[in-house]
Protein backbone atom coordinates (compact mmCIF):
# COMPACT_ATOMS: atom_id res chain seq x y z
CA UNK A 1 0.00 0.00 0.00
CA UNK A 2 2.77 2.17 0.86
CA UNK A 3 4.08 1.76 -3.68
CA UNK A 4 0.93 2.62 -4.26
CA UNK A 5 -0.03 5.72 -2.60
CA UNK A 6 3.64 7.03 -3.16
CA UNK A 7 3.00 6.35 -7.00
CA UNK A 8 -0.55 8.06 -7.16
CA UNK A 9 0.94 10.53 -5.48
CA UNK A 10 4.39 11.19 -7.24
CA UNK A 11 2.29 10.92 -10.47
CA UNK A 12 -0.40 13.33 -9.88
CA UNK A 13 2.33 15.66 -8.97
CA UNK A 14 4.11 15.53 -12.00
CA UNK A 15 0.91 15.52 -13.83
CA UNK A 16 0.20 19.19 -12.05
CA UNK A 17 3.49 20.48 -12.76
CA UNK A 18 3.27 18.94 -16.66
CA UNK A 19 0.19 21.34 -16.81
CA UNK A 20 0.93 24.20 -14.90
CA UNK A 21 -1.51 23.14 -12.06
CA UNK A 22 1.14 23.05 -9.28
CA UNK A 23 -0.13 25.90 -7.13
CA UNK A 24 -4.22 24.14 -7.47
CA UNK A 25 -2.08 20.82 -6.15
CA UNK A 26 -0.29 22.68 -3.60
CA UNK A 27 -4.03 24.79 -1.98
CA UNK A 28 -5.80 21.30 -2.35
CA UNK A 29 -3.44 19.73 -0.25
CA UNK A 30 -3.63 22.88 2.99
CA UNK A 31 -7.33 22.86 2.23
CA UNK A 32 -7.36 19.09 2.77
CA UNK A 33 -4.85 18.69 5.78
CA UNK A 34 -7.19 21.51 7.39
CA UNK A 35 -10.46 20.02 6.71
CA UNK A 36 -8.64 16.30 7.69
CA UNK A 37 -8.44 18.03 11.26
CA UNK A 38 -11.69 19.55 11.74
CA UNK A 39 -12.55 15.77 10.74
CA UNK A 40 -11.08 13.95 13.54
CA UNK A 41 -11.85 17.03 15.89
CA UNK A 42 -15.75 15.96 14.95
CA UNK A 43 -15.34 12.23 15.06
CA UNK A 44 -13.57 12.44 18.26
CA UNK A 45 -16.24 13.70 19.79
CA UNK A 46 -18.82 11.57 18.65
CA UNK A 47 -16.47 8.84 19.47
CA UNK A 48 -15.92 9.88 22.71
CA UNK A 49 -19.39 10.25 23.46
CA UNK A 50 -20.58 7.21 22.23
CA UNK A 51 -17.85 5.19 23.49
CA UNK A 52 -18.49 6.59 26.76
CA UNK A 53 -22.30 5.38 27.06
CA UNK A 54 -20.92 2.05 25.81
CA UNK A 55 -19.11 1.88 29.04
CA UNK A 56 -21.98 3.27 31.21
CA UNK A 57 -23.97 0.65 29.67
CA UNK A 58 -21.30 -2.20 30.46
CA UNK A 59 -20.85 -0.53 33.80
CA UNK A 60 -25.20 -0.54 34.81
CA UNK A 61 -24.79 -4.45 33.44
CA UNK A 62 -27.39 -3.43 30.22
CA UNK A 63 -24.41 -5.44 28.08
CA UNK A 64 -24.55 -8.27 30.22
CA UNK A 65 -28.26 -8.36 30.16
CA UNK A 66 -28.40 -7.39 26.51
CA UNK A 67 -26.15 -10.34 26.21
CA UNK A 68 -28.36 -12.76 27.78
CA UNK A 69 -31.09 -11.49 25.84
CA UNK A 70 -28.93 -12.54 22.50
CA UNK A 71 -28.35 -15.99 23.74
CA UNK A 72 -30.69 -17.96 21.41
CA UNK A 73 -29.53 -15.97 18.56
CA UNK A 74 -25.73 -16.95 19.39
CA UNK A 75 -26.88 -20.40 19.70
CA UNK A 76 -28.40 -20.65 16.67
CA UNK A 77 -25.18 -18.66 14.93
CA UNK A 78 -22.28 -20.73 16.92
CA UNK A 79 -23.93 -23.89 18.31
CA UNK A 80 -20.45 -24.87 19.68
CA UNK A 81 -19.50 -22.65 21.80
CA UNK A 82 -20.24 -23.55 25.72
CA UNK A 83 -23.51 -21.59 26.72
CA UNK A 84 -21.81 -19.63 29.74
CA UNK A 85 -18.30 -19.46 27.56
CA UNK A 86 -16.56 -16.04 28.00
CA UNK A 87 -16.44 -15.51 23.95
CA UNK A 88 -20.64 -15.22 23.99
CA UNK A 89 -20.32 -11.86 26.39
CA UNK A 90 -17.88 -10.54 23.85
CA UNK A 91 -19.73 -11.48 20.61
CA UNK A 92 -22.44 -9.97 21.90
CA UNK A 93 -21.33 -6.70 22.75
CA UNK A 94 -19.16 -6.55 19.63
CA UNK A 95 -22.42 -7.10 17.92
CA UNK A 96 -24.59 -4.60 19.99
CA UNK A 97 -21.89 -2.03 19.18
CA UNK A 98 -22.30 -2.70 15.59
CA UNK A 99 -25.89 -2.38 15.59
CA UNK A 100 -25.55 1.48 16.89
CA UNK A 101 -22.68 1.72 14.36
CA UNK A 102 -20.59 2.15 16.68
CA UNK A 103 -17.37 0.40 14.88
CA UNK A 104 -14.62 1.43 17.26
CA UNK A 105 -16.31 0.42 20.34
CA UNK A 106 -17.03 -2.61 18.55
CA UNK A 107 -13.48 -3.42 17.85
CA UNK A 108 -11.86 -3.94 21.08
CA UNK A 109 -15.14 -6.60 21.90
CA UNK A 110 -14.34 -8.39 18.92
CA UNK A 111 -10.76 -8.43 19.61
CA UNK A 112 -11.45 -10.15 23.00
CA UNK A 113 -13.72 -12.48 21.39
CA UNK A 114 -11.32 -13.91 19.13
CA UNK A 115 -8.88 -14.23 21.51
CA UNK A 116 -11.78 -16.14 23.56
CA UNK A 117 -12.82 -18.42 20.52
CA UNK A 118 -8.84 -19.18 20.38
CA UNK A 119 -8.58 -20.24 23.78
CA UNK A 120 -11.50 -22.30 23.11
CA UNK A 121 -10.12 -23.77 19.82
CA UNK A 122 -7.31 -24.82 21.87
CA UNK A 123 -9.17 -26.56 24.77
CA UNK A 124 -10.30 -28.65 21.95
CA UNK A 125 -7.56 -29.56 20.65
CA UNK A 126 -6.36 -30.35 24.55
CA UNK A 127 -9.95 -32.62 24.49
CA UNK A 128 -11.02 -30.28 27.40
CA UNK A 129 -14.03 -29.33 25.61
CA UNK A 130 -15.64 -31.85 22.50
CA UNK A 131 -16.17 -30.27 19.04
CA UNK A 132 -14.74 -30.15 15.93
CA UNK A 133 -10.66 -29.44 16.21
CA UNK A 134 -8.78 -27.92 13.58
CA UNK A 135 -5.30 -27.60 12.82
CA UNK A 136 -3.19 -25.09 14.43
CA UNK A 137 -3.21 -21.95 12.28
CA UNK A 138 -6.49 -23.00 10.78
CA UNK A 139 -9.45 -20.49 12.09
CA UNK A 140 -12.42 -22.71 13.46
CA UNK A 141 -15.83 -22.71 12.44
CA UNK A 142 -16.71 -20.30 15.09
CA UNK A 143 -14.05 -17.82 14.07
CA UNK A 144 -15.10 -17.76 10.47
CA UNK A 145 -18.77 -17.04 11.24
CA UNK A 146 -17.80 -14.39 13.88
CA UNK A 147 -15.48 -12.22 11.35
CA UNK A 148 -18.45 -12.86 8.29
CA UNK A 149 -21.01 -11.62 10.46
CA UNK A 150 -18.95 -8.52 11.97
CA UNK A 151 -17.78 -7.92 8.55
CA UNK A 152 -21.83 -7.50 6.96
CA UNK A 153 -22.70 -5.55 10.25
CA UNK A 154 -26.28 -4.98 10.68
CA UNK A 155 -26.68 -1.41 11.89
CA UNK A 156 -30.05 0.50 12.81
CA UNK A 157 -27.84 3.58 13.46
CA UNK A 158 -25.01 4.66 11.26
CA UNK A 159 -23.14 7.06 13.36
CA UNK A 160 -20.03 7.18 11.26
CA UNK A 161 -21.77 7.95 8.24
CA UNK A 162 -24.13 10.58 9.94
CA UNK A 163 -21.01 12.48 11.52
CA UNK A 164 -19.59 12.40 8.42
CA UNK A 165 -22.18 13.69 6.51
CA UNK A 166 -23.19 16.28 9.12
CA UNK A 167 -19.42 17.20 9.08
CA UNK A 168 -19.82 17.99 5.24
CA UNK A 169 -22.91 19.81 5.35
CA UNK A 170 -25.46 17.79 4.58
CA UNK A 171 -29.07 19.12 4.68
CA UNK A 172 -30.35 15.95 6.13
CA UNK A 173 -27.59 13.47 7.22
CA UNK A 174 -30.17 11.35 9.09
CA UNK A 175 -31.11 10.65 5.63
CA UNK A 176 -29.01 7.54 5.39
CA UNK A 177 -30.59 5.45 8.31
CA UNK A 178 -33.32 3.86 6.41
CA UNK A 179 -31.04 2.61 3.08
CA UNK A 180 -28.41 1.67 5.39
CA UNK A 181 -30.53 -0.59 7.72
CA UNK A 182 -32.30 -2.67 4.78
CA UNK A 183 -28.59 -2.78 3.15
CA UNK A 184 -26.94 -3.85 6.22
CA UNK A 185 -29.80 -6.18 6.71
CA UNK A 186 -29.56 -8.14 3.30
CA UNK A 187 -25.52 -8.41 3.49
CA UNK A 188 -25.85 -9.71 7.26
CA UNK A 189 -28.87 -12.00 5.80
CA UNK A 190 -26.51 -13.34 3.32
CA UNK A 191 -23.60 -13.69 5.37
CA UNK A 192 -25.75 -16.31 7.82
CA UNK A 193 -26.73 -18.40 4.94
CA UNK A 194 -23.25 -18.38 3.83
CA UNK A 195 -22.02 -19.49 7.18
CA UNK A 196 -24.37 -22.42 7.72
CA UNK A 197 -23.73 -23.77 3.95
CA UNK A 198 -20.16 -23.21 4.76
CA UNK A 199 -20.45 -24.92 8.35
CA UNK A 200 -22.72 -27.58 6.66
CA UNK A 201 -19.91 -28.16 4.11
CA UNK A 202 -17.32 -28.79 6.59
CA UNK A 203 -19.33 -30.95 8.82
CA UNK A 204 -19.91 -33.39 5.59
Amino acid sequence: MNYLWGFMIVTGVVFAAFNGTLPEVTEAAVGSAKEAVALCITMMGVMSLWVGIMRIAENAGVIEGAAKKLTPLLKFLFPNIPKDHPANRFIAANMIANVFGLGWAATPAGLKAMEELSKLEEERRNGRLPGPVRKPGIASNEMCTFLIINISSLQLISVNMIAYRSQYGSVNPAAVVGPGIVATFVSTAAAIVFCKVMDGKRRT
